[in-house]
């Protein structure tokens, strides 16, 4: 099976690496992980673990006899294939094992997994039984990922069993096959597995408990009020009430019990034993509200079917105390009358049916907490709220968004076509509309109900919603057909505004919706709708930082002929980081490959990167040295740190930032590197040899104290320069940079003959679309310039040489055919070799080079520079480097080891057959 994170090699070296006390990095899941790290602390061998018989296990009690149906299902739907059934017991006993296939049986007898046998954690490592135990949790274990070698060649997908009534843990079912036929849906199918086998046990006392509450409504009259209680309670106070009434059920307590309302108001709980004629016992909780009249109950009939126990008292008297009972102490603000009394729940202590929805509800609202709103992606956050409702609540979920706020923008009309952003259901109904679909609701439907007046809206019976069939009565008819047969629609309001709307559907794994189930529909979507609106919020916050980022980025790469280059820019998901590069033409044809990373995501580190960028630009553009460039950027960033200090912003800090700055010359084919804290480059030779250039790493951006180092590597013409940032290693890697390393010179010795944009595309088919961390990656192809492009003249300093020079620089230009600049470089040449020979030093040096632009350079053993200065009608010099800088396109000056370069660039001159083009 081919699954994202299954890695044979990986899982491999991971656990070799936990058992020698090394980091494991990311390629292993976090449960498998957590599993391993147990298994490691309670000292267990790899090699030689042994399961644990208990010849005292009940096979037959109340586990099994649930099980036993939807183990006969599953063993009938499974046949022919490989794959054993394993029922086991709150200790990961094995109580039972289905399965036809004679090799895997036997394999599994081998491991002594039969029943009897534990397969506990702590005696037989990471499985798909008694881990999903240990981690309370389903658990799908593939392959390497079991902590034993033995165990390497099994598949094992595990979901525990509860008991809904107590909530504890009472077995695991689970699926084991060759790690080679495991399959995606194994997990599915145990969960399915495991909800049948609860659900068999909740039904064995549901009968019991129906008893019950015949009895007690037949000895207290039937509930009668004009006004239902939700529209006396608030939706939370009825939570609050249902769950305090568990709590005194479960306990089988009998006595009274304050609770505090939400608007400052008293209830008194009042649990009273039940019995009925055919001896169950249990416990009934009324909640008393004191002066308001809600559902009143009719006095007592004569009836001998029911006898009910008293709290202590016939009813809360001026005094104000029950004696007797655990929770015999009333409110102090207890009526001298009796009180209306409405109840809440009854059952059996330790059971009850309807202690049990009260206490499913609350697990509802509280997975809805932790499990809707885990990202900042809308889209996802609307999928998150369809896979809590389906299948506790709903047998269908959908979540209909405008386009506009699934964009990240205001919703600003919300009766306009909504866009079908998530839907989920128990099983298939092909006539509802899918993800993506369009949908406009006429105003007569639920839904466009909800959207206008901001309540939901429900249809216990849909086949009389007769305003949701006209708005499509094909599709409704079908829908119908399928069993669906109740909707509840909803409008997703968050801050006040109407985001959307959610419809929760059930069919014939459901009864109809109730009224009540409109306060728990009303939290789940309330919950979701604040996470969608907060996911909204962030996207349009995404889509501003990115837009501002790409602004600031480089739009395309500047024509220059050193070298052939590509670049790919990948923004990370969690937030737009600081990412960047560039290259930049600089004077002598030479050019500069610039790859940064700043500190943190969001708007500041987008905008600290066009500062630093921008920076870099100047620096490149003074011919400061590779070095220098990154001294001059490593002040620039401890001083933008002072000023958010200064500014307050102290979570801005912008210390660590990285850099890597390379300079190539095509006529010395040499590349010099330095670099601040950033992951080395990579060249790949003409041969598909790969090498990482050990360049001295220096400190982050910012730290100061230390210079920064370069390095010179040849580089033959041909050769690809890769700059990247590091998270591309790190996604490459799992975590681990050593193993991105290596992955990424496999692929680029894969790709050594692509062009530099089919090498960027080749690593980009390696990345998510939206990855971890922002990725930048520049990769550039090297030129050369052949001996007939540039000519050199070592020159003494004698002023009589000058006259030669031009000569010879003449002669060269005619070589070039390049007769119209002999004029403006002859006098170029005169004032540029003078100043050398009058101002400056030994070595002297005069060359040209002949390639966009016609390039003269002169350099001397002076690190003093010439200044253009207007000269005065009355002076006699000062106007040699005003000429120069009017013959010449561009000139300036850049400072050598060595001393000094003055250099000019002229355009060449448009031919006629270029002009006629």
């Amino acid at each position: 099976m081919s699954t994202p994170w299954y890695d044979t090699a990986a899982l491999t070296e991971a656990r070799d690496r936990l058992l020698s006390g090394r980091t494991v990095g990311k390629a292993v899941r976090k449960p498998i992980l957590s599993s391993w790290q147990r298994c490691r602390l309670l000292g267990l061998a790899t090699d030689r673990l042994e399961a644990d018989y208990d010849p005292d296990l009940n096979f037959g009690g109340k586990l099994a006899h649930a099980a036993g149906p939807v183990l006969d299902r599953l063993e009938s739907q499974l046949s022919g294939m490989p794959v054993s059934v394993f029922l086991s017991d709150e200790r990961a006993r094995v109580v039972e094992r289905r399965g036809d296939e004679p090799s895997l049986n036997r394999y599994l007898d081998g491991l002594q997994l039969a029943p009897g046998l534990s397969t506990a954690e702590e005696l037989v490592g990471t499985n798909g039984i008694g881990t999903v135990l240990v981690g309370a949790e389903p658990t799908f274990v593939i392959g390497r990922e079991h902590f034993a070698d033995a165990w390497h060649r099994l598949a094992c997908a595990g979901a525990p069993v509860r008991d809904l009534l107590s909530g504890q843990f009472v077995g695991v079912f689970s699926l084991t096959c060759d790690h080679l036929d495991a399959d995606p849906a194994m997990p599915e199918v145990v969960a399915e597995a495991a909800r049948g086998i609860e659900q068999r046990l909740l039904s064995s006392v549901t009968a019991r408990e129906r008893a019950l509450l015949e009895a007690y409504q037949d000895a207290r009259g039937r509930m009668t009020a004009d006004q239902p209680p939700t529209d006396f309670l608030d939706p939370r106070d009825r939570l609050i009430l249902e769950e305090r009434a568990t709590e005194l059920i479960s306990s089988g307590q009998v006595g009274l019990a304050e609770v505090g309302l939400s608007d400052g108001r008293k209830a008194i709980l009042v649990s009273r034993r039940i019995r009925s004629s055919s001896g169950v016992t249990g416990v009934a909780v009324e909640a008393v509200f004191p002066g308001v009249g809600i559902h009143p109950l009719r006095p007592p009939q004569s009836s001998e079917t029911l006898e009910i126990e008293s709290p202590g008292a016939e009813s809360v008297g001026s005094h104000g105390h029950v004696s007797g009972h655990p929770l015999a102490t009333a409110p102090s603000d207890a009526p001298t009358a009796p009180a209306d009394r409405w109840l809440l729940a009854v059952g059996e202590p330790l059971t009850g049916q309807l202690a049990v929805r009260a206490r499913q509800r609350l697990g509802l609202i509280a997975d809805a907490g932790s499990q809707i709103g885990t990202t900042l992606d809308v889209s996802r956050t609307a999928e998150e709220l369809t896979e809590v409702a389906v299948p506790r609540f709903a047998d269908f979920a959908a979540v209909d968004l405008p386009d506009s706020v699934l964009l990240g923008e205001e919703p600003i009309r919300v009766d306009h076509p909504l866009r079908r952003a998530a839907i989920r259901g128990t099983h298939e109904v092909s006539d509802l509309h899918a993800v993506g679909d369009l949908i406009t609701y006429t105003p007569s439907t639920p839904q466009a109900q909800a959207l206008a007046t901001g309540e939901p809206v429900r249809e216990r019976t849909l086949s009389r919603a007769l305003g949701w069939i006209a708005h499509d009565p094909v599709r409704g008819s079908k829908v119908l057909g399928a069993g669906v047969h109740s909707l509840i629609a909803l409008p997703m309001v968050a801050r006040g505004m109407v985001l959307g709307v959610v419809s929760l559907y059930r069919s014939r794994l459901h009864g109809p919706f109730e009224e009540d189930d409109l306060i728990l529909a009303a939290e789940l979507v309330g919950r979701a709708a604040v996470c969608i609106d907060n996911a909204r919020r962030f996207t349009r916050e995404h889509a501003m930082a990115l837009t501002l980022q790409r602004s600031l980025l480089p739009s395309g790469l500047p024509a220059q002929q050193a070298v052939e280059a590509a670049h790919l820019y990948l923004p990370a998901r969690s937030g737009v980081g600081g990412d960047w590069f560039d290259v930049i033409p600089l004077s002598g044809a030479r050019v500069a490959l610039v790859v940064g990373d700043v500190v943190g995501h969001g708007l500041h580190a987008a905008a600290t990167m066009g500062q630093l960028r921008t920076a870099v630009h100047n620096f490149s553009a003074l011919d400061l040295a590779a070095e220098e460039v990154l001294t001059q950027l490593d002040d620039l960033v401890i001083c933008l740190d002072l000023d958010d200090q200064q500014a307050g912003r102290s979570d801005a800090g912008i210390i660590g930032t990285s850099c890597l700055y390379a300079v190539y010359d095509p006529s010395t084919r040499l590349c010099t590197l330095s670099r601040a804290g950033h992951p080395p480059p990579a060249v790949v030779f003409a041969d598909g040899t790969v090498e990482f250039p050990e360049v001295p790493a220096g400190l982050p951006l910012g730290l100061g104290g230390l210079p920064f180092e370069t390095v010179d590597v040849d580089l033959p013409e041909g050769s690809l320069l890769v700059l990247y940032t590091d998270g591309l290693v790190e996604h490459l890697g799992g975590g681990d940079v050593d193993r991105g390393l290596a992955h990424l010179q496999h692929a680029l010795t894969q790709h050594s003959a692509g062009t530099p944009e089919q090498v960027c595309q080749a690593l980009g088919a390696l990345l998510p679309a939206e990855p971890k961390d922002d990725i930048a990656l520049l990769v550039a192809r090297t030129r050369a310039l052949d001996a007939g492009q540039f000519a050199v003249w070592d020159l003494p300093a004698d002023p009589q040489v000058v006259s030669q020079v031009r000569a010879d620089v003449t002669a060269r230009l005619t070589e070039w055919d390049l007769g119209d600049l002999e004029f403006a470089t002859e006098l170029i040449v005169s004032e540029l070799v003078t100043n050398a020979i009058r101002y400056g030093g030994e070595p002297i040096r005069l060359r040209l080079l002949h390639e966009t632009t016609l390039i003269c350079e002169v350099s001397d053993g002076s690190s003093i520079a010439p200044r253009m200065r207007r000269a005065r009608t009355t002076d006699e010099g000062g106007r040699g480097l005003f000429l120069v800088a009017q013959l010449g396109q561009r000139w300036g000056t850049r400072y050598t080891a060595n001393g000094k370069v003055i250099w000019v660039e002229q355009p060449l001159p448009r031919r006629p057959e270029v002009e006629a083009r």
